[in-house]
């Protein structure tokens, strides 16, 4: 066993429009990741078949789009994802934003893009 952090992930990753991920626990019932979006990105509209997902806010404010409604989430909320629906993060703001975001079981090719 070993402590992990952005610093020292099990993996990095850049997705989207410059967007970075730290995978934290990546095994294949649990996922567990931090996010950095930088301002004015988006992340395209899609749904998991089976992964559950939530999103827990740590820096800035991110929009949701989740079956056609907008919510807020501001620093220091989160927002629960049910499998099936169909959802994306947006960050509207002039600062990046970060978050950390648990899927169970991992999202690993459960993810089909609209």
């Amino acid at each position: 066993m070993k402590t992990v952090s952005s610093a020292q992930p099990l993996k990095h990753y850049q997705w989207g429009d410059g967007c970075d991920g730290w995978n934290l626990v990546d095994v294949q019932t649990l996922s567990v990741k931090k996010e950095r979006m930088p301002a004015g990105t988006a992340e395209v509209l899609h749904y998991h078949q089976y992964a559950q997902q939530f999103f827990f806010i740590l820096k800035g404010t991110a929009t949701f789009e989740i079956e056609n409604e907008k919510i807020i989430v501001h620093e220091q909320e989160g927002i629960h994802i049910r499998a099936g629906q169909k959802h994306r993060i947006i960050n509207h703001t002039a600062s990046a934003i970060e978050f950390i975001l648990s899927s169970q079981p991992s999202t690993a090719e459960d993810r089909i893009n609209l």
